[in-house]
Parts: structure tokens; C-alpha cells; sequence
């Protein structure tokens, strides 16, 4: 096989098998917002309780998430997998930089599996112990920390940085694809046997890890091949082409000229001398502090919805159902004639609507990959599309109920508009920054800056859901208003990178046009 076509083989084998095992690290997260609304349904829609004939409201729902306080308990069960996932991750970046990603990805995954399987088997084993559901989440919140440093730094190692936004960008729709999946998935049993929604999914990522321990690999040099440049000499951004461009100076290397080459040349001792960077130096870095900050922000909107936009879409429906049987009992003509759409959605059916945000949010990855890639301004793609989505999110909250077609427009568009910075933050910013010139080649960034950057976004995705817990029972309104106030701080944040990158693209102007910018 030609030394490129080899690279090109074992790279596209890189991508796919990264796609699919953070694909599965989503898909085992999604099912406990499907699984909510089932947990604490509304019994009085099913009539009295077939065993002692009581009106109770709650006797179908499942201890302890039958009492009043339910909303509470469910942030709690999201905080408990979100705060544990927080604090691992600054943690697995550092074990990511000196272990075999693949040994580290692989074990993850399949303990991964273990507690969200024996999430499930709390249903079959009859338990209403809230504690045995909050350590299943807290364990399972560490042993997913693995995954992200893993699968950007191998996806770093095998590409260079010119259109490394929109190839992450298409890439980084696992995460999407991921909470879709989980979504139909959990919401096959979750009104008939709701521990099955998570066993499923625990075999699903415990089998995926599996397959990667047996076909992962992490470098190019482990196949034989030269890799990537990520800076020229000349400052100029490496472009797809780079493998080519190093096999005319060195070549991949093959596995017949192997043996008088590693003789002559030493060209991979350099490759080995550097030693993972540490965590304040990592902080150092240019960048990292404050695109970490905007993600706390952005990530504390995108998780808010990936938890609970299923049970806000039944309550809302529930709410909106009763005004207009009430409008109706009077006798008065509705303003808005067109179909209420949740008013009697089911688990299911609010699980698989919600499933559009993901959609956009695919869209918004790839849309803010390609911009970013074209302009150079990671930062200020982010910036807009942060701004947009602030009165998006108050648009959809106010009229996204309105109709059929209406819901499924705003989710797409919240979606996107939500999830761009998010995914361009945790892919292409990551990577353009764990490969920084200041690191002068030193590879061993990579997974430690990946780790700060989304670490720090998990405090972010856990005060999310906690905050949702505590403010929805005094309104879905005053959610949306935390959610918007969140955007706004996330886009401030940037304010310095944003200044700099469009100072840069008025030098380069200036240059063009051959006069200073002042």
C-alpha cells in the first residue's frame, strides 16, 4: 500500500471509530431525561389506582419521585452524574496524557456501561432507595470523563489545522446523533419497562468499547506513518494536504524501509522527549482560560436542554391543554387555532420532538466549523451565534407551542444556534490550542488542554440542570431567563479573543491595501 493511502486508510478508521464511541458515551446519557416523565407521571390520566381505588395522583409514579419535592430529586440525580463528571475531567486529562488512550478509552467505556446497566436494573430489582440511583450517577459521571480528552486527542494527533473546523465540525455531530439515538432508544421501554432504557444503551457502549480497544489507533507513527503538520515554518496554517507535504521530505514510513532508516536517521527520538505538559501550564496557553469560561456558559444551556427539554415539553403541553379546555368550556374563541402539540404527549412522544434540538444542533456544528474555517475567527463565530440565540431562546419559550410546524423550527434553529459554539469550542478550539505554537511541536498538550477547557464547561452543564431543578417550580419563564442570561455572560467572555481576531483581520487589510490600521 503507497505510504499516503495508508495514512488516509488509517485515518479515516480513526474518525469513524471516535464517531461511534462517543456516539455511544451520549446515547448512555440520554435515557434518564427520557425516563423522567415516567418516573413521576400524571396518574389521575389513568384513572384510580387498580389496587385500592384511590385518587392519588401519584400512585403510578416510582418511590422516592412521588412526592411533591420530584423536581428536586431529579436535579439532584443530574447533579450527582454532572458535578462527579465535572471534577473527573480535570483529572482524566492528566491520566490521559500518560496512559495508552486506547487501554484508557476502552476501560471507560465498558465500566460505563456497568452503571448505566445497573441504573436500569434498579427498575427489575424493585429498588426506591435514592441514594443506589445517585451513586450509579456519580460513578458513571467518572468513568465518562475517559471519553472526550480520548477522542479529540487521537482525532488531533491524525489531523492538521487547515480545515480541522469543519472536519470536527461534521465529526462532533456524534454528540447530537448520540442524544438522538439515546432518545428513540429509551423511549421503546420507557413506558412499559423503564429499566430496559438504560440496560440497552450500557450494552451498546460497553460493546463499542470492545471494538475500539481491538482497532483503535491513537498516533500515525503506530502504523508507520509521518504526523500532520499543525504549524509551517512559515506561521502559515497547515492545510489537508500536509501528509503529502511531509512524505516528500520524509515519507511515512513503511514497513521495508524501516529497518535502515531507524538505524541512520533519529527523527522520532524528538518525538519522545517532550513530557506532558502540566496543568498551570496548560492554563498559560493563550485562549484557554477564556474560551474554558465561555464554555461553563454555553454548556450550562445545552445540558439544561439535553435533561430537560423532554419534561418541559409534557408540562408545557399538560399547561397549554388545560387553558384551552378551560377557554373552550366558556366558550370562548382561542387565539391560537392551531394544534396545542403536547397537550397529550406521552414519554415517548416528548422524548423523540425533543430529539429536533439535537438535529440543529448537528447543523450548527458543521455551520460553525465551515465559518470559522473560512474567517479564521473561532472566537467571533462563536460571539454571533451566541447573540442570535438569546432572543431565539425567548422566541421559542413564548411561541414555540404554538403549532406543529412552528416547535419543530424553533428547536432546529435553537438547536443550532445553541450547540455551534458548544461543538466548535470542545472540537477545533481544543485541538488548535493543545497543538499552540507556544507549545513549539510538544504533542503532549493535547489531551490536558482538552480536559481544562470541557472540565471547566461541566460546571457549567451541571449548575444547568440543578438550577433548572430549583427555578422551574416557579415557572418555565424564569428558566429561559437564566438560560438567555447565560448566552449573554458566554458571549462577553470572548470579548478579548473576538477584539484580537477582528484587529487581525483589519492588519491584514491594512496590508492589502497598503496602509496601517490604527
Amino acid at each position: 500500500t503507497p505510504p499516503l493511502a495508508l495514512f488516509r486508510r488509517y485515518r479515516a478508521l480513526t474518525l469513524v471509530l471516535t464517531f461511534l464511541c462517543y456516539t455511544s458515551y451520549h446515547l448512555s446519557r440520554k435515557p434518564i431525561s427520557i425516563v423522567k416523565s415516567q418516573l413521576h407521571p400524571n396518574c389521575s390520566a389513568l384513572g384510580p389506582n387498580p389496587h385500592n381505588d384511590s385518587n392519588s395522583s401519584t400512585w403510578c409514579s416510582w418511590a422516592p419521585f412521588d412526592g411533591d419535592n420530584y423536581k428536586e430529586l431529579f436535579g439532584a440525580l443530574d447533579n450527582a452524574f454532572l458535578v462527579a463528571y465535572a471534577i473527573g475531567m480535570f483529572i482524566s486529562g492528566i491520566f490521559g496524557e500518560r496512559l495508552p488512550l486506547r487501554y484508557y478509552l476502552s476501560g471507560g467505556m465498558v465500566l460505563s456501561g456497568l452503571f448505566t446497566a445497573l441504573f436500569g436494573l434498579g427498575y427489575f430489582w424493585d429498588i426506591h432507595v435514592l441514594w443506589y440511583f445517585i451513586i450509579m450517577q456519580v460513578c458513571n459521571g467518572l468513568v465518562q470523563t475517559t471519553g472526550w480528552p480520548s477522542v479529540v486527542a487521537c482525532v488531533g494527533n491524525w489531523f492538521g489545522k487547515g480545515k480541522r473546523g469543519l472536519i470536527m465540525g461534521i465529526w462532533n455531530s456524534h454528540t447530537s446523533v448520540g442524544n438522538i439515538l439515546g432518545s428513540l432508544i429509551a423511549g421503546v421501554w420507557v413506558s412499559s419497562a423503564w429499566g430496559l432504557s438504560f440496560i440497552v444503551p450500557g450494552i451498546i457502549i460497553a460493546v463499542m468499547g470492545i471494538i475500539c480497544f481491538f482497532f483503535l489507533v491513537e498516533y500515525p507513527e503506530d502504523v508507520g506513518c509521518s504526523p500532520p503538520l499543525h504549524h509551517d515554518a512559515g506561521g502559515v496554517t497547515s492545510n489537508e494536504k500536509d501528509p503529502e507535504v511531509v512524505t516528500s521530505n520524509e515519507g511515512p514510513l513503511s514497513i521495508s524501509g524501516q529497518s535502515s532508516a531507524d538505524r541512520s536517521d533519529s527523527p522520532k527520538e524528538p518525538i519522545e522527549e517532550p513530557e506532558a505538559i502540566s496543568f498551570v501550564g496548560a492554563l498559560r496557553i493563550p485562549g484557554v482560560v477564556e474560551f474554558s469560561l465561555c464554555l461553563l456558559f454555553a454548556k450550562l444551556v445545552s445540558y439544561t436542554f439535553l435533561y430537560w427539554l423532554p419534561l418541559y415539553i409534557v408540562n408545557i403541553g399538560e399547561f397549554l391543554g388545560r387553558v384551552r379546555w378551560e377557554q373552550a368550556w366558556q366558550g370562548e374563541q382561542l387565539l391560537i387555532p392551531l394544534l396545542y402539540l403536547a397537550a397529550h404527549f406521552s414519554a415517548k412522544e416528548a422524548g423523540d420532538l425533543s430529539t429536533l434540538f439535537d438535529v440543529g444542533g448537528i447543523l450548527g456544528g458543521i455551520f460553525a466549523g465551515l465559518i470559522s474555517d473560512h474567517t479564521g475567527g473561532r472566537a467571533t463565530t462563536c460571539c454571533v451565534m451566541l447573540i442570535v440565540a438569546a432572543p431565539m431562546l425567548f422566541l421559542y419559550n413564548h411561541v414555540g407551542q404554538n403549532g406543529i410546524g412552528t416547535s419543530i423550527a424553533m428547536l432546529i434553529v435553537c438547536g443550532a444556534l445553541v450547540n455551534g459554539p458548544y461543538a466548535l469550542i470542545t472540537t477545533a478550539v481544543s485541538a488548535d490550542l493543545g497543538t499552540h505554537e507556544s507549545l513549539k511541536g510538544n504533542a503532549k498538550a493535547l489531551s490536558t488542554v482538552t480536559a481544562i477547557i470541557d472540565g471547566t464547561g461541566s460546571i457549567g452543564a451541571a449548575l444547568g440542570p440543578l438550577l433548572a431543578g430549583l427555578i422551574s417550580p416557579t415557572g418555565w419563564n424564569n428558566v429561559f431567563y437564566m438560560l438567555i442570561a447565560a448566552d449573554v455572560l458566554a458571549c462577553l467572555l470572548l470579548t478579548r479573543v473576538v477584539v484580537k481576531e477582528v484587529r487581525g483581520w483589519c492588519g491584514c487589510i491594512a496590508r492589502k491595501r497598503g496602509y496601517v490600521c490604527t
